[in-house]
């Protein structure tokens, strides 16, 4: 083999090696898994031993159904000051495309749990999920594993813990899709919002509306909400800034939303 030859050889394996490097250090948000119908999901989800909080469609649109489930695991890992929103998963059933997506609980947990992030938790609620909804596929909605965590979308737009920040006490009867009190006194809501105000799936993608419904924390006597900004964008992984100047006016939107809910 000649020197040249063989250096392009050395170059090849080092750039498919380099390759498998970068994809192994990439978490997908979310994951497909077989169809059912969300009736079937509930009780594979219940029968794995997680408890189902909500059944909502987005934007009224009867053919998406997300389930809000969690589980002691869960609960107990979100037991802490400001960590609250990683109490739950999510799963939507969408029945004209005929799919199942549910969240990535690795994604998702070192999104919200920040420096309290355990991989050991995350990989067994992930073994729950499996169990439940059965082979689970990656999407390509990805991000770094290391950026996860320290996640803003572009310069001067929010992180994590720049929350949106309420002086009330929680959410209105009629507004309130599900409660969940955590162990150490916290309480996560879910949050009916106007119909309108959840179109922006039309713009940026039905097959994440498990965004949906909105949650907020009641913890010390306020109440506190991921920024939109943030949220959207984490959700939303591979959103370009094109697509995001389309859902503009939505942040603004969903922060009122969020105050007409309150009390």
């Amino acid at each position: 083999m000649s020197k040249t030859l063989f250096k392009f050889s050395v170059a090849i394996a080092l750039f498919f090696f380099a390759t498998l490097s970068l994809q192994a250090g990439k978490v997908s948000a979310y994951y497909d898994a077989p169809y059912t119908s969300a009736s079937a999901v509930k009780s594979k989800l219940q029968k794995a031993g997680f408890s189902v909080l909500a059944s909502y469609s987005p934007a009224s649109k009867s053919y998406l159904k997300v389930l809000v489930f969690t589980n002691a695991k869960l609960k107990s890992a979100a037991a802490k000051k400001l960590r609250g929103f990683a109490a739950v998963e999510r799963v939507l059933i969408d029945n004209k495309t005929k799919t199942v997506r549910v969240t990535n609980p690795e994604y998702w947990l070192k999104a919200f749990l920040q420096k309290d992030y355990s991989a050991g938790t995350a990989k067994s609620i992930k073994a729950s999920i499996a169990k439940a909804l059965g082979s689970l596929k990656p999407t390509k909605d990805v991000l770094d594993s290391g950026s996860i965590a320290k996640y803003h979308y572009a310069l001067s737009m929010p992180y994590y813990e720049d929350m949106l920040e309420f002086n009330k006490s929680g959410v209105k009867g009629k507004k309130t899709l599900f409660t969940l009190k955590l162990p150490n006194g916290a309480v996560l809501v879910g949050v009916k919002m106007s119909k309108a105000s959840e179109k922006f799936i039309e713009t940026i993608g039905e097959d994440k509306a498990l965004v949906l419904p909105y949650t907020v924390l009641i913890e010390n006597g306020k109440v506190y909400a991921l920024h939109a900004k943030y949220y959207l964008a984490i959700s939303y992984p591979l959103l370009s800034l094109g697509e995001f100047m389309k859902i503009s006016s939505t942040p603004g939107v969903i922060e009122r939303q969020l105050k007409k809910a309150l009390k």
